[in-house]
């Protein structure tokens, strides 16, 4: 009937919003949420608001639109999306020189993939490691790819693990409010939940974590930030 705050799959007691800006409902689509990413670019981009209801009542809906002013609500967390379409391939042993990230991401660019999250160790001994995510679906075309480009740069091996989630908090105003992120990753430690990645935007905080605990993650940050509340 509209967007809510979570999946109300996974989060029972979800609560639909009646408004939500074009930015904040951009990052939701694009992790998680149930909506077309593309859409709202072209919402936003032509000013266009964007009524999402159901077809099947007369319930009211929510409306994507400019005219939010996310900066007067009170708790800066509009919502927490999932993605479990995600795995994540670590490159053993590169040398720390100039160029080889280039080397390991344009072949996976030419071949179609799109990389996510990104993390590379401090390097020792001039080695480093070098982990990102991709999208599940893109694992054994993307596998084929770097294990090739991993042997021409002298890499030491790669590794992969297709069992992850995507967990992100999404809400216009979370960089210039300190403590979300603290919260955030407290939740999930007294959770018994581990953190396998981090990566931030302006308006979104994103964990990398096992996929089999990613709902509990959703369910367990839901309930830290509120948002069942008005």
């Amino acid at each position: 009937e509209g967007i809510y705050t979570a999946d109300p799959r996974i989060v029972p007691e979800a609560r639909k919003l009646r408004e939500i800006n074009y930015d904040e409902m951009l990052e939701m689509a694009s992790y998680g949420a149930k909506m077309q990413p593309r859409s709202i670019e072209l919402g936003a981009v032509y000013g266009v608001p964007i009524l999402v209801a159901s077809t099947f009542s007369e319930a009211p809906g929510t409306l994507i639109h400019a005219g939010v002013n996310a900066m007067e609500i009170r708790n800066k967390v509009r919502g927490v999306v999932c993605d479990l379409n995600v795995a994540r391939i670590t490159v053993l042993g590169v040398p720390d020189r100039p160029g080889i990230a280039a080397a390991l991401f344009e072949p996976l660019a030419e071949a179609g993939v799109s990389v996510d999250v990104i993390v590379q160790n401090a390097s020792t001994e001039r080695l480093t490691d070098l982990s990102f995510t991709i999208a599940q679906t893109d694992l054994p075309p993307a596998l084929k790819v770097v294990e090739g480009t991993a042997k021409a740069v002298g890499a030491r091996g790669v590794v992969s693990d297709h069992r992850l989630g995507k967990v992100s908090i999404v809400g216009t105003g979370m960089l210039n409010a300190p403590g979300y992120a603290a919260r955030m990753f407290r939740t999930l430690y007294e959770a018994g939940i581990n953190i396998e990645m981090i990566t931030t935007s302006e308006i979104r905080i994103t964990c990398i974590v096992s996929e089999d605990r990613a709902s509990d993650a959703v369910r367990a940050l839901h309930r830290t930030f509120q948002l069942d509340q008005e």
